[in-house]
């Protein structure tokens, strides 16, 4: 009786087991369509080409050490020539080279927008991303965090099989407009933007919790009041200040709760609805819209790639 007992067991473990092999590889590796990472591919090329294009007006302060000296790195990085995560192209270049390579890199950026050779450009412009973070390192900021990852990860996916110059290409090869072929390293990367931005929410809420402006009501009323970072006059809402401590808890609960309710089909749209108001606000009132509109395009990772097929009947090839 007890071996029969010990064998069911064993039974039942081996197919718990099995169970979570299956739901494990169904959610990393399932074959996915391209299209959601080709508009995220697009949205961030175009912002990465503006922030890049920025750095042209000051290239000499910022790049050149001008107005941000280069040892400045040095607090954070003893050596950045000897450093694995300080490294900038700009450090093996000769000066002269420098305007002409970032004219370069531009170019390329624009290749990764329009989807030419794709998967070539897209690990270029992260390497870009990357290089010029490190390059500036007292100048960055969230935008250039988050674009980081989202290069570093659309370069693993297919980024470039839809929307694109390449898949263009591709069609007219073939004579043929299939939808586009559905791919295990379209749900990796999906995946790991997915999951970074859950990291990035979470640890914003609760390094928030801390706070106890925010557990009153009282931390957006700072910001309001704040002429740093103010855009748009809100001082009015000191009459309003109920409102504000609405708003305030709907924010906190937000950012600690979309890690666990972003997944959910039921609680998914909501999530994204109430991510639209909540970085325009930022963008608008906070005089921070670059970073407002790259956490919005970093939540379309959550938009299923039918959403954004160009034909109802299309159905990705297999």
């Amino acid at each position: 009786m007890s071996d029969s007992n010990t064998n069911l067991d064993h039974r039942q473990q081996s197919a718990f087991a099995q169970q979570w092999s299956a739901a494990w590889n169904a959610f990393w590796f399932r074959p996915s369509a391209p299209q959601t990472l080709a508009v995220i591919r697009i949205l961030t090329g175009l912002m990465v080409l503006y922030s890049h294009a920025v750095w042209t007006l000051e290239f000499d302060g910022f790049i050149g050490g001008k107005l941000l000296p280069l040892d400045y790195r040095t607090h954070l990085f003893p050596n950045p020539l000897e450093s694995t995560f300080a490294w900038s192209h700009f450090d093996w270049l000769p000066a002269e080279l420098w305007m002409p390579v970032h004219i370069l890199g531009l170019l390329a950026v624009a290749c990764y927008v329009v989807g030419w050779q794709t998967k070539f450009f897209s690990w270029i412009t992260a390497a870009l991303v990357i290089s010029y973070a490190n390059r500036a390192t007292g100048a960055l900021f969230g935008l250039d965090q988050i674009l980081a990852f989202l290069t570093l990860y659309l370069a693993v996916g297919n980024c470039g099989d839809a929307f694109s110059i390449d898949r263009w290409f591709a069609s007219r090869k073939s004579q043929t407009h299939a939808a586009p072929e559905v791919s295990p390293w379209n749900s990796i990367a999906t995946r790991l933007i997915q999951i970074h931005l859950c990291v990035v929410y979470l640890f914003a809420g609760l390094g928030k919790c801390q706070g106890d402006t925010w557990w009153n009501g009282e931390a957006l009323w700072g910001a309001f009041a704040s002429y740093e970072y103010q855009t748009v006059d809100m001082t009015f809402m000191a009459d309003q200040m109920s409102i504000v401590a609405v708003i305030t808890l709907l924010t906190l609960f937000w950012e600690v709760g979309y890690a666990a309710l972003i997944w959910p089909k039921l609680t998914r749209p909501i999530m994204l609805m109430l991510a639209i108001p909540m970085h325009l606000g930022i963008g608008i009132c906070m005089g921070m819209m670059t970073f407002g509109l790259v956490m919005l395009i970093a939540n379309l990772a959550f938009v299923s790639p039918e959403w954004f097929q160009r034909k109802p009947q299309d159905r990705p090839v297999n």
